[in-house]
């Protein structure tokens, strides 16, 4: 995609990956491939040649690997194209992999083990992505010392070389560029790459990890006895953003959220019981998110807060929403639509992006009539058939000395299970 305003040119690649492919022994491994890539460098350039001659240019490349996709990228001056986007593709075709490197990140990485527990938010986020996916689902898994310990760099080797292939990524590049140039250049440093036949199974979404709620309902509990609030996570299992009912639930998120919504109203401003509130349907691509609510509170507020919030929620199944809040709901969704028109890059990666997770390259204009022609009886009836009460996770981390009243008034036969967050290994691996 070609855009003069500026005299810079970008590209990016989408490859067919992401650490849900790992093995389960090695958590880690996806995220140290697209790490090492980068910060190795490439077997003409060793890191420090690579990181100079970029910086000299005002330049960049960068890469990495996440849940569900890995990445790589560049940015450059127009001038300075042929050059950067030569180191792009060695850094594509040729990574270097060296053993410091490889050590470095993992040192980093157990860096991050050892402090995951100082943040709460951090705590109620790892934790509550397994009780909805399940321990060892790769969409909720940690890395630990042992998987990483279990990583050696013919691992890391074996896993670029699986997946990193011309036939199992998307080439991107947007700027200031003459297409008849661009195209010679990406024949010339790509042109030459061999195709692997088996690629296209990684393309294959048939094989991807199957998703079940692995915690119906139930209340969940881990014990910070230095906290003065509570941060409370609440929510099950939710959908793609393929569901015929995808623009009605964005709609309701823009009902229940922000200012002028009714937990922010409610719970917040009128009843006090919330320093931050929310609930979303969160969706993803290509795997069920999460519908997902929760926010801070002070500790004698916790249970409060909840009951608050549930009540929110089964109310905006049983009542319809009024028509003032229709209008107020549907203009944001609406008026957000200008974020992704913003610049050719945005348009060009939403492209590739509905393209990588086999959409309609018009998914977004035909979200867009949707959420225009929703109606208050529709949104009942997602909020009726997507809100499931009987599958809501409750999920708190908090001081259980401050918390008054306790947990277990949550309803008349809640049981209440502690969650121990001890980090497996940290003895002999020190912060």
């Amino acid at each position: 995609m070609e855009d003069h305003e500026l005299p810079l040119v970008g590209g990016s690649v989408t490859v067919y990956t992401g650490d849900r492919l790992e093995p389960a022994t090695q958590v880690g491994l996806a995220s140290i491939v697209g790490e090492v890539m980068r910060s190795g460098g490439t077997i003409q350039h060793p890191p420090d040649t690579l990181n100079e001659t970029l910086e000299q240019r005002a330049a960049s490349v960068e890469a990495g690997i996440g849940t569900d996709s890995g990445s790589a990228g560049f940015s450059a001056l127009s001038e300075d194209l042929d050059e950067v986007f030569g180191l792009f593709a060695e850094v594509l075709r040729q990574p270097a992999f060296p053993q410091e490197k490889i050590d470095f990140s993992k040192n980093q990485t157990k860096g991050g083990i050892a402090r995951r527990n100082d943040d709460p938010s951090g705590i109620a986020g790892r934790e509550f992505q397994k009780l909805i996916y399940g321990a060892d689902s790769p969409y909720a898994r940690t890395v630990e010392y042992a998987t990483l310990d279990n990583i050696a760099r013919n691992d890391i080797v074996n896993f670029y070389k699986k997946y990193y292939h011309p036939n199992n990524m998307l080439l991107g590049i947007v700027g200031d560029f003459e297409p008849t140039k661009m195209r010679s250049l990406i024949e010339a440093k790509l042109g030459d790459w061999q195709p692997d036949p088996n690629a296209a199974a990684f393309q294959n979404r048939a094989t991807l990890p199957a998703v079940a709620q692995a915690k119906k309902g139930g209340v969940f509990f881990v014990d910070q006895p230095q906290l003065t609030q509570s941060n409370v996570l609440i929510g099950h299992l939710g959908g793609k953003l393929s569901d015929p009912d995808y623009a009605a639930l964005s709609v309701l998120n823009e009902v229940m959220n922000g200012f002028g919504g009714r937990l922010m109203n409610e719970v917040r401003s009128r009843q006090g019981l919330a320093y931050s509130i929310y609930a979303y349907w969160s969706a993803r691509f290509d795997y069920p998110g999460i519908f997902i609510g929760g926010g801070q509170t002070r500790s004698d507020a916790t249970v409060p807060f909840i009951k608050s919030t549930l009540a929110e929620l089964q109310r905006v199944r049983t009542t319809p929403i009024t028509a003032q809040e229709l209008t107020r709901a549907k203009d944001s969704v609406i008026n957000s639509f200008i974020f992704s028109f913003a610049t050719p890059g945005q348009t060009l990666s939403r492209v590739m992006r509905y393209d990588y997770y086999d959409y309609p390259e018009d998914f977004i204009f035909q979200y867009q009539k949707q959420v225009e022609a929703t109606t208050t009886a529709q949104i009942q009836k997602a909020a009726q058939t997507h809100l499931k009460p009987e599958n809501i996770v409750t999920l708190v981390v908090g001081n259980t000395k401050e918390i008054n009243p306790s947990l277990t008034t949550l309803s008349p036969n809640a049981q209440v299970t502690t969650i121990d967050v001890t980090i497996p290994g940290l003895e002999i691996n020190p912060k």
